[in-house]
């Protein structure tokens, strides 16, 4: 009878972990990160392969170290990876707020770069920690995307 009571014991506390979803925090990598992304929204994360979560935004955020919107102080120039789960349209990342400096976009279709040093701006600079504003914008608008 114990053995019967550990048996089972053991399948109901493993059976839990199935029934609990992994958080973006917990995502083991950005293909675990997408299937728990809000539909609509693209997220930010500190670590390569979407670990980290910096942040997400349904919205554009021009200045990603001042203290509104969806990123806020020090989460500028601090993202290593990204992900576009949004509905209808690709986001472009720039290098300074309020748009400046250079960019690169992220399309729904490829929906996320694990890694930014493997990255750059239209300027050639990194986009590995250098991300302070980002934009929903049209495809047409964008002439370099992340990989």
């Amino acid at each position: 009878m114990r053995k019967t009571f550990a048996v089972l014991t053991t399948v109901a506390v493993a059976s839990l972990g199935a029934l609990v979803p992994a958080t973006s925090a917990q995502a083991a990598n950005c293909s675990d990160a997408m299937a728990g992304a809000l539909s609509g929204y693209m997220y930010a994360y500190d670590s390569t392969n979407c670990n980290g979560h910096l942040g997400h935004a349904s919205g554009d955020d021009s200045d990603w170290g001042d203290s509104a919107l969806s990123f806020q102080g020090s989460d500028t120039n601090k993202a290593s990876s990204i992900l576009n789960n949004g509905n209808n349209s690709e986001v472009a990342f720039y290098n300074w707020a309020n748009r400046g400096g250079g960019h690169i976009c992220l399309s729904r279709s490829e929906g996320w770069a694990s890694n930014l040093s493997d990255d750059s701006y239209t300027t050639l600079l990194s986009a590995n920690n250098s991300i302070s504003s980002h934009a929903w914008s049209a495809a047409s608008s964008c002439s370099k995307w992340a990989v």
